[in-house]
C-alpha cells in the first residue's frame, strides 16, 4: 500500500504539458514580456478609438463598402492612424458593439498589463467586474442620453449595443422607468465596486443634508427636534414645500406667509388648494393657513388657470399637445414599397481603374505635365481620379485639357475640378463604363437619413464616395432645380418629396404642388386629404393653371402674413420655437393659436409659367422666398430653360440652393450655379448641388420609379385622413370678389345658419375658425356657413386676413333678420 502510495506522488510530480505551461507563464520574466505586449496591444487600440473620432466619417463608407483583403492590398487607403485594422476594429467596437464605453476594455487590459508586469497589486476579478458592468452599463445610458440627438453624425456614442437595448427598454417600460433602471443600476454597481457608497447615501439622506439644502435654497431654517422624528414627517414636510412653492415666469408676487414660506404667484393664477371639508380658497392673493398639528385630513391640490395675454397663458398642467393625435393611427410608408435596383456593394473594376490611370498619364505627358501621384474613389456612376502634378506645372493648362483626356479615355465627358476644395490636388472625373443606379431604397434605408433629426430632410442619392447625400430645406431654405429634357429633373423632384413623405407625418407637412404639364404631380391627388394645401374652393388639390397658380402663391403669400402676426403676438422668432410653445400650451388657441406645419411649395414648369403669368407669378414668389423661411413656408422651383429671362437676379439672390442636372451649355450652368460643370455631366440623374452657398458636390440621384411612388401613394390614401386638404387662406385680387364668392341660395340655408348666426352675433368675431371650432365641423362647411351669412346681412364682406365684420350688433335685431328669412 505504501509503494502504490510512493508511486502515485512520484507520477503526480513528473513534468507534463500543464505543468510546463504553467512554469512557462509563471516566469517572471514571461509574466513581463507578456504584461509588456498587453500594455503595447492597449495603447494601439486607444489609439485606434481616439482616432475614430476624427476620421472615422472619412473611413466609414470604404469600410462598409470594400472588403478588408481588398483595403489590405491598398495600403494607405483608410485615414485612421492605425491603418486598415484599427479602422476596423474602431468601427467593431465603437458603432457595432459598445461605443465610447469600449475604453473599459482598454482599463481592464491596462490592469493586466500592469498586473502581470507587477507595476500595481490590483484584484483582476474585481477589475473585471466593474469594468464588465461599467462597460455593459456606460453603453445603455450613452445609447438612451444621446437616442434624440445623432442627426448627422457617423457614430453610436452608446454603440449599437447599447442602441437596441435602450429602444428595447423604452418600448417596455418607457422613459421614466429606464431612467429608474439605469438610476438603480447604477447604486447597485456602485455598492458593490465601493465601500464608501453606502456611508455617502446614508449622510445625503440624513437631516442635515435636507436642512442644509433648504437653508441653500433661501428657506427658514429648520429647528432641530428634541426627538428623531420618524422618516415620513421628513416626507411630509418636503412634500408640503414643494406643493406650495407656485412659481410663474413673470408678473411675480409675494403672499402672504405660510410657516415662513414665499409663494411666488401670477395676476392670471388661480390656486385652490382644499383639504378635507375646509373651504377652498378662491381669491388670487389670500393668507392660506396650516391645518393643526393633530389634525389627520386628506390634502389635495388643484390649480387653475385663468385665460391671460399670450405671455402669460399657460395651460400646461393640462399636458403637452400631441399635434399627431388627430392622425394617431397613421402609419408611415415602409422600405417594401420601393424597389432595390443595387446590390448595396461597390463593384471595382481594377483593370479598368489602372488603364485609365496609365491613359490619363499618357496624355498629359504628351503636353508636356508630370504627374508626381495618382489616386481614383469609386463612385456609382463617376470615378474621381485626384492628381497631383509636379512643381513648377499650370493648373490652367491642365484645366484646358478636358477634351484631349476625354478622347484619350474614349469618355462621353469628363469634368476636371482644379483645384479640389481643400485639397492640394487636381480633380479628373471620369464616368463608369458600368454604371451603377442608385436606388431610393438603398438611400432611405441608410442608418444617416433612418437616424437624422433633420427638420424636413433630403435624401438626395449618393456622392462620389458612395456616402447619402442629405440636406435640410429648413436650412436650405429654397431650392432651384435645373435641367434639360430627360435628365432626371422629374425624378429628382419626386426624391425630395419621397424623402418628406418617409419622415414627416401628415399633421407637421403640407404640399402646394403647381404643375402647369399637368400630369407630373397628378399623381399625389389620392394624398390630399393628408398632405396637400389648396384654396378653399379649388375642385383640384394639384394646381394646374397658370391663374390659379397666381392666386394660390398670393394665398401663400397671405398665409405667411398671418403666420408672422402668431409669431409676433408669441414672442418668438421661427416655427420651431413657436410650435414648442404650442405644444406646451403656454399659447390660448382662443386667440387664434394653432399648432402650424410646414409648407413646401413645389412648383415645376417655372419658365412656362413666367411666359404666361410674367410678373403676376413672379412677385409671390420673391415675397415668399425673401421672407417665409422663418415661419415655415418653402418653394422648390424647377425649370428646363435656365435662361436669365427665367431665371432672374432676383429670383437667384433668393435661392441660394441649387441643384443643376445636365444642361445644354456652359452659359446655363453658369446661368444656375454661377460656374461651369452642369454641361460637363452624363445625365440619367447625375447632378451639381449646391447648398447654401457651399462649394458644388456631385452627386448621383436617387432613382425612384413612377410605380413606386404610386404604390406610396396608395399606402397613405388608403389611411384615414383629415376631413379636407389643408386650407390655405381666400385671395381677393385687386378689384376682384374673394375666391369663394358665388350666388348663395339663401332658401337652402345650412342646419346650422341659425345657431352660427347667433355665435357670430353674441361673440361680435365674424370668424370662420370660431365657427369650425364651436360646432366642431370642417373649414368647408364653416366657409359656406359665412358666405350665407354675409348673404343674409349678418356680417360684413371678407377683409383678407382680418375677421369680418358684424353688422347685427344685437340678439334683438338678430331674431328680427331670421324671422324675414323664413
Amino acid at each position: 500500500m505504501a509503494k502504490k502510495t510512493i508511486t502515485a506522488k512520484q507520477n503526480h510530480t513528473e513534468p507534463n504539458g500543464f505543468a510546463a505551461l504553467k512554469t512557462f507563464f509563471t516566469n517572471e520574466r514571461t509574466r513581463f514580456i507578456t504584461g509588456l505586449i498587453i500594455s503595447i496591444l492597449t495603447i494601439y487600440v486607444g489609439l485606434a478609438l481616439i482616432s475614430f473620432f476624427f476620421t472615422g466619417a472619412a473611413d466609414q463608407s470604404k469600410i462598409e463598402n470594400v472588403p478588408l483583403g481588398d483595403l489590405l492590398t491598398n495600403r494607405g487607403s483608410v485615414e485612421n492612424w492605425t491603418g486598415v485594422r484599427g479602422a476596423y476594429l474602431s468601427d467593431l467596437l465603437m458603432n457595432r458593439w459598445f461605443g465610447i464605453s469600449s475604453f473599459m476594455i482598454l482599463f481592464f487590459l491596462g490592469s493586466v498589463g500592469a498586473k502581470l508586469m507587477s507595476l500595481n497589486k490590483v484584484s483582476l476579478l474585481r477589475r473585471f467586474l466593474f469594468s464588465a458592468s461599467a462597460l455593459i452599463w456606460g453603453s445603455v445610458f450613452f445609447a438612451f442620453l444621446f437616442i434624440k440627438g445623432y442627426e448627422d453624425t457617423f457614430i453610436y456614442l452608446g454603440g449599437q449595443h447599447g442602441y437596441y437595448i435602450s429602444e428595447m427598454f423604452i418600448a417596455n417600460i418607457g422613459i421614466p422607468g429606464t431612467v429608474l433602471l439605469l438610476l438603480g443600476s447604477f447604486l447597485i454597481i456602485a455598492i458593490f465596486t465601493s465601500k464608501k457608497t453606502i456611508p455617502l447615501l446614508q449622510r445625503m439622506f440624513s437631516l442635515g443634508w435636507v436642512r442644509n439644502r433648504l437653508r441653500r435654497e433661501g428657506r427658514e431654517d429648520v429647528e432641530q427636534p428634541d426627538e428623531q422624528p420618524e422618516m415620513d414627517d421628513y416626507e411630509a414636510f418636503d412634500t408640503e414645500a414643494e406643493l406650495l412653492s407656485v412659481e410663474k415666469r413673470e408678473n411675480r408676487k409675494t403672499v402672504p406667509e405660510y410657516e415662513g414660506e414665499e409663494v411666488a404667484a401670477a395676476d392670471d393664477l388661480v390656486v385652490t388648494i382644499a383639504r378635507g371639508d375646509d373651504d377652498p380658497i378662491n381669491e388670487k392673493v389670500e393668507e392660506i393657513n396650516t391645518p393643526e398639528s393633530g389634525d389627520e385630513e386628506d390634502t389635495g391640490f388643484t390649480v387653475e388657470v385663468a385665460a391671460g395675454n399670450d405671455e402669460t397663458y399657460d395651460a400646461s398642467a393640462l399636458g403637452t399637445y400631441d399635434p399627431r393625435l388627430d392622425l394617431s393611427r397613421y402609419v408611415f410608408p415602409t422600405l417594401d414599397l420601393l424597389k432595390a435596383y443595387d446590390s448595396g456593394n461597390m463593384e471595382i473594376n481594377r483593370d479598368e481603374l489602372a488603364e485609365n490611370q496609365r491613359l490619363i498619364k499618357q496624355a498629359l505627358e504628351h503636353f508636356n505635365i508630370k504627374i508626381a501621384s495618382i489616386k481614383a474613389t469609386v463612385g456609382p456612376t463617376v470615378t474621381l481620379y485626384e492628381i497631383v502634378p509636379e512643381a513648377g506645372v499650370r493648373i490652367s493648362k491642365i484645366k484646358n485639357l478636358e477634351d484631349d483626356i476625354a478622347l484619350s479615355l474614349s469618355a462621353l465627358q469628363i469634368r476636371i475640378i482644379a483645384p479640389m476644395p481643400g485639397k492640394g490636388t487636381i480633380g479628373i472625373e471620369v464616368p463608369n463604363k458600368n454604371p451603377q443606379t442608385v436606388s431610393m431604397q438603398s438611400v432611405i434605408a441608410s442608418r444617416r437619413f433612418v437616424e437624422g433629426k433633420y427638420e424636413l430632410p433630403v435624401a438626395m442619392g449618393k456622392t462620389i464616395t458612395n456616402e447619402v447625400f442629405m440636406f435640410d430645406l429648413c436650412k436650405t431654405p429654397h431650392l432651384l432645380v435645373a435641367g434639360a429634357t430627360g435628365q432626371g429633373k422629374s425624378v429628382g423632384l419626386n426624391a425630395i418629396i419621397t424623402s418628406l413623405l418617409y419622415k414627416k407625418h401628415p399633421s407637421e407637412l403640407k404640399f402646394v404642388m403647381v404643375d402647369p404639364k399637368m400630369v407630373e404631380f397628378s399623381i399625389y391627388s389620392k394624398i390630399e386629404r393628408h398632405y396637400l394645401a389648396k384654396l378653399p374652393n379649388a375642385e383640384k388639390p394639384i394646381v394646374t393653371e397658370p391663374a390659379d397658380a397666381v392666386a394660390t402663391l398670393n394665398s401663400l403669400v397671405i398665409e405667411m402674413e398671418d403666420r408672422y402676426r402668431l409669431l409676433v403676438n408669441a414672442n418668438v422668432r421661427n416655427i420651431k420655437e413657436y410650435n414648442a410653445k404650442f405644444i406646451e400650451r403656454r399659447l390660448n388657441p382662443q386667440k387664434g393659436h394653432r399648432f402650424l406645419p410646414y409648407i413646401v411649395a413645389v412648383v415645376d414648369e417655372f419658365a412656362d409659367l413666367i411666359a404666361v403669368a410674367g410678373r403676376e407669378i413672379e412677385l409671390p414668389i420673391s415675397r415668399i422666398a425673401a421672407k417665409a423661411r422663418a415661419v415655415g413656408i418653402h418653394m422648390i422651383l424647377a425649370t428646363q430653360r435656365p435662361d436669365t429671362k427665367v431665371i432672374t437676379g432676383t429670383i437667384k439672390s433668393n435661392f441660394p440652393s441649387r441643384i443643376a442636372f445636365k444642361v445644354a451649355s456652359m452659359i446655363d450652368s453658369r446661368t444656375i450655379l454661377d460656374a461651369p460643370g452642369a454641361n460637363r455631366l452624363i445625365g440619367r440623374g447625375d447632378m451639381l448641388i449646391v447648398v447654401a452657398g457651399q462649394e458644388p458636390v456631385r452627386v448621383q440621384c436617387a432613382f425612384v420609379d413612377t410605380p413606386e411612388v404610386e404604390d406610396i401613394v396608395d399606402y397613405i390614401g388608403e389611411q384615414a385622413g383629415f376631413q379636407t386638404a389643408y386650407l390655405l387662406p381666400d385671395y381677393v385680387p385687386e378689384g376682384g370678389e374673394a375666391s369663394t364668392s358665388g350666388a348663395v341660395d339663401l332658401s337652402d340655408r345650412d342646419p346650422l345658419f341659425d345657431e352660427a348666426a347667433r355665435l357670430i352675433v353674441i361673440q361680435q368675431q365674424g370668424s370662420t375658425s370660431l365657427i369650425q371650432r364651436k360646432f366642431a365641423i370642417g373649414y368647408n362647411r364653416a366657409g359656406r356657413l359665412m358666405d350665407q351669412l354675409e348673404a343674409a346681412g349678418i356680417v360684413g364682406p371678407f377683409e383678407g386676413s382680418k375677421a369680418r365684420q358684424v353688422l347685427v350688433q344685437d340678439e334683438y335685431s338678430l331674431e328680427q333678420v331670421l324671422n324675414a328669412l323664413k
